[in-house]
């Protein structure tokens, strides 16, 4: 059964596409890796899965579901870490379907969020500021965020950038758990090493899809240096993917 459904859909911003002529479907229950080099619009379908953007033309079809019961995870630079609310409210909003915007959190509610917390490992931090967080430190809490929504699709844009592998290797346990539940989990990603490890299905993408399947078919030396060529004609800063693993920081 198909959770997404993408019948020539281009994505883009001010009539400008950067996601061009996209087919496929996403499976229920796929645990699925996007990649590309920069540029190629994997945070723009992203945001056109989430609703967030309109389609310049073709259709996303959702099996019925709305934006709304879908879990997106942006990238931490897409977060207002100046804004002044603590952890604990942060990862609070996660329950907003349940209490409304301005709602407040109950006895159920504040235990939600703290076991939330518990299950990323950020014991002792609700009181925190989120902007005196590490890189590390956010992405825990935007995992955890994620878990109050209680989601059948997660979307996950960029979730292990720039934090430390034991970090990163719990954020990938909390996949795989959501994977064993049988939700639907997209992620777009840098490090081809963690794809072949984790994700059984990978589209690789470069503003048009390049290939689409099996994780070991898709991620050939042909397929990421054509890739790499076609993000290229549009920009030549395009970065490529790359078959080592990019450096983390703490």
């Amino acid at each position: 059964m198909a959770q997404l459904k993408f019948r020539n859909v281009t994505l883009g911003y001010e009539r400008h596409p950067a996601v061009h002529h996209l087919t496929g479907e996403v499976a229920e229950g796929a645990l699925l890796a996007v990649v590309g080099p920069n540029g190629a619009g994997k945070s723009t379908l992203f945001r056109g899965i989430a609703g967030i953007l309109k389609p310049l033309s073709g259709a996303i079809d959702r099996d019925g579901r709305d934006t709304r019961d879908m879990a997106y995870l942006p990238q931490s630079a897409d977060i207002d870490r100046s804004f002044p609310i603590s952890v604990f409210d942060f990862v609070g909003t996660g329950l907003w379907r349940k209490t409304g915007l301005f709602g407040g959190f109950g006895k159920g509610e504040r235990g939600s969020i703290a076991k939330a917390l518990a299950s990323v490992g950020l014991n002792g931090f609700e009181n925190r500021i989120i902007g005196t967080l590490s890189g590390g430190q956010t992405q825990r809490m935007l995992f955890a965020r994620v878990l109050l929504q209680d989601a059948r699709v997660i979307i996950l844009d960029e979730p292990f950038n720039a934090i430390d592998a034991k970090t990163s290797a719990d954020l990938i346990a909390l996949v795989r758990q959501w994977h064993a539940e049988k939700r639907t989990v997209l992620a777009a990603l840098h490090d081809m090493e963690l794809v072949r490890a984790n994700f059984p299905e990978t589209l690789l993408l470069a503003r048009t899809p390049v290939a689409w399947g099996s994780t070991g078919n898709v991620l050939t030396h042909d397929n990421l240096l054509a890739a790499r060529h076609m993000c290229e004609a549009f920009d030549d800063a395009a970065a490529p993917c790359s078959e080592k693993a990019p450096s983390r920081a703490a």
